[in-house]
């Protein structure tokens, strides 16, 4: 082999990681449950129209920090209008924070999109991408432990 055939194709191997460094993680709702963290069970069912959240100050997973990441999960829309949602909670199942009590705080995504991002039915799962962060948010509906600045959203 040539020379300079051989650096080519050496340059392209070891390039290859970094064309892949931008891809985001997949991450799923047990990753962001520390090791040996125990959930409690739910509280019981209110019919007074009040929903307890189980757990508002569980513990996050620090590695994920200011990683780029893709989670799947199930809106429940904050901010917006009928088109676009500019913030949302992503959670692990439908009807959590609006059903059902929230679950804890590790349990929950604060996503936010400066221009919004058109959410077609609340019914179907999701994949947001974006930038993870472990600073907590706290709403009406919940206490969050993640905050997602989002980047994109597509069918799950």
């Amino acid at each position: 082999m040539k020379p300079w055939r051989y650096m080519m194709l050496l340059a392209t191997f070891l390039l290859m990681p970094a064309v892949n460094a931008d891809e985001a993680k997949e991450v799923y709702w047990e990753d962001l449950v520390p090791e040996g963290f125990n959930e409690l069970p739910p509280p019981p069912v209110s019919h007074d129209g009040k929903m307890t959240q189980v757990q508002p100050d569980a513990p996050v997973v620090e590695k994920y920090d200011g990683q780029r990441v893709k989670i799947p999960g199930f809106v429940v829309p904050l901010e917006g209008t009928a088109e676009l949602t500019t913030e949302f909670l992503l959670v692990p199942f439908f009807g959590a924070c609006i059903h059902v009590p929230p679950p804890p705080s590790n349990q929950i995504v604060y996503v936010k999109f400066s221009e919004g991002v058109p959410i077609d039915n609340l019914y179907d799962a999701i994949w947001v991408t974006g930038v993870l962060s472990t600073d907590g948010w706290s709403g009406e509906i919940a206490t969050v432990g993640y905050r997602l600045e989002g980047e994109t959203v597509e069918p799950f």
